[in-house]
């Protein structure tokens, strides 16, 4: 290990895989999403831990598909938003500027596919305008709606009367007069539906997420978290002032040993575990029934967040609890509207009376905040009537279907289809410069993708977050792979190169 002057981007990786006991890549990832100080920090805490202990590389082999750049880069086609923070700049707002010039810079070279709009419903052909006002149209697997009742006569009625029967604003926070007759009966819906005592509704799934965690746990607890959780509960943890512990993604033992080295060392102390019943870059789950039966064996309580299956998988649309046998059965449930029902919007839910009292009065972001609207409340609570009824179950049907023949369609072209079917279908497609132009060439020639890339994922895993519909067809799907063929194409004779000046660029597969 060499002095923490020259402490290199090996030795922080390792750091990472010993402390956190995760692989290279998620290392890697982990690395990416914190400061400079927090990785010399982690170094440093590993050296102090291991440095007169046997060879820790022989455990955690330095070997992985991502390369590791010592210096950022700063080019178009393969830097990242952080690269261009000015942190040196004492402006507080100038410092920002540089990162708003960059993505400009890149719209101008058409490798800025983010910030789009729309000028009309969500559909499954939509058509809108990039940041700069340049149009687009095309088939659509850019937009959450998983049962396609966003536009459904149903929801839109139920909007007007509720703004008619109501207005449209709360105007006040659910802890003092901000409640509705519709937003109750929707709590009441919520705690029939998933079988918990209690339900507390949120004005967004974010301020769910962050605010629930940032209450339950303290400064002197522990959080124990997926490593690739969603940023609404990283950031709540990070508000909390509580330890945060990281495990492997989706590695109960992972959890186990974590909890186990707690509850030795501080056995009073509090401890909250976090995972998610669906994550969103991966399309994979944990076990919840074992993880819920380590959490009791601990004393620890377990958040889980439903958000990208609740309504629209399982035979009666309670997610992936219900496929597991775990309808009403972890401590903490929390979700959000904004993918199936139509609708922004947030919950929590638990066993205990008397929590969401506690919730209103306590928790900031459903105390300090607007509740829920009228019409928020009103188009939910129509979205699950018809997620009960033989209708949804239809859509749910046809949902699998499309998901189905999206995924053989993928595979048959030597597309690579992360994880297990759902409504997200997760298309890894190279490393940012590969990824940027082709998800710029699907956008202008007939196709609406969301790119996600680094850091939120390794640096040569960019993909594409398909959203997959109910009301899609299987010939907007063949529209969809047609426009993704001549993309890979169009990289394959070499256009990034020509567009980025002679870098070269790794895609996730030859085209045909």
């Amino acid at each position: 290990m060499k002095t923490t002057s020259n402490t290199n981007n090996e030795d922080v990786i390792a750091a990472y895989m010993a402390m956190y006991e995760i692989s290279l890549n998620e290392a890697i990832i982990m690395s990416s999403r914190e400061t400079p100080k927090e990785r010399l920090e982690t170094c440093l805490e590993w050296r102090a831990i291991y440095e007169h202990s046997s060879p820790i590389f022989e455990r955690f082999p330095m070997t992985s598909n991502i390369p590791i750049d010592v210096l950022p880069l700063k080019e178009l086609g393969i830097g990242t938003a952080k690269d261009h923070f000015a942190a040196r700049e004492t402006h507080l707002i100038k410092r920002w500027t540089p990162v708003g010039n960059w993505f400009h810079d890149r719209g101008r070279f058409g490798l800025d596919p983010y910030q789009k709009s729309t000028g009309g419903k969500i559909l499954p052909r939509v058509s809108g305008s990039l940041r700069d006002g340049t149009p687009f149209s095309g088939v659509n697997f850019a937009s959450q709606d998983y049962l396609s009742l966003s536009s459904h006569p149903r929801l839109v009625k139920a909007a007007s009367d509720a703004a008619t029967h109501f207005g449209v604003h709360s105007a006040g926070s659910a802890a003092l007069m901000g409640n509705s007759d519709l937003s109750l009966e929707l709590e009441k819906k919520l705690e029939e539906f998933l079988r918990f005592k209690e339900c507390t509704l949120f004005p967004t799934g974010w301020t769910a997420g962050y605010g629930i965690v940032k209450m339950l746990a303290q400064s002197g607890d522990h959080i124990v978290m997926d490593i690739l959780a969603h940023a609404c509960l990283q950031e709540g943890a990070e508000a909390s002032g509580a330890k945060i512990h990281r495990f492997p993604h989706l590695s109960n033992e992972g959890v186990e040993r974590r909890l186990k080295r707690i509850r030795t060392s501080e056995p009073s102390s509090g401890i909250l575990v976090v995972t998610e019943t669906l994550f969103s870059m991966d399309s994979d789950s944990p076990d919840i029934k074992e993880l819920q039966a380590i959490c009791s064996a601990y004393n620890a309580v377990l958040l889980v967040d439903c958000a990208h299956d609740l309504g629209c998988i399982g035979p009666t649309g309670r997610g992936i609890l219900e496929l597991q046998d775990m309808v009403g059965k972890v401590d903490v449930l929390l979700g959000t509207f904004s993918k199936t029902f139509a609708s922004i919007g947030g919950f929590v839910a638990t066993q205990f009376d008397g929590f969401r009292t506690a919730v209103r009065a306590c928790c900031g972001p459903q105390t300090f905040t607007n509740a829920m609207t009228p019409i928020q409340a009103a188009v939910i609570l129509e979205a699950f009537r018809i997620v009960e009824s033989d209708e949804g179950q239809h859509r749910r049907l046809k949902l699998r279907d499309n998901i189905d023949y999206l995924r053989t369609q993928l595979k048959r072209h030597s597309f690579v289809a992360l994880g297990e079917p759902s409504a997200i279908v997760p298309v890894v497609v190279g490393d940012c410069s590969a990824a940027r132009t082709m998800t710029s060439f699907m956008i202008t020639n007939g196709a609406a993708v969301n790119l996600v890339e680094s850091p939120a994922v390794a640096k040569n895993q960019s993909r594409w977050r398909l959203q997959v519909m109910s009301d899609h067809s299987h010939a907007d799907i063949d529209s969809f792979i047609e426009c993704a063929l001549k993309a890979r194409a169009d990289i394959a004779r070499g256009s990034v190169e020509k567009r980025l000046g002679g870098h070269p660029t790794l895609i996730a597969a030859a085209a045909d």
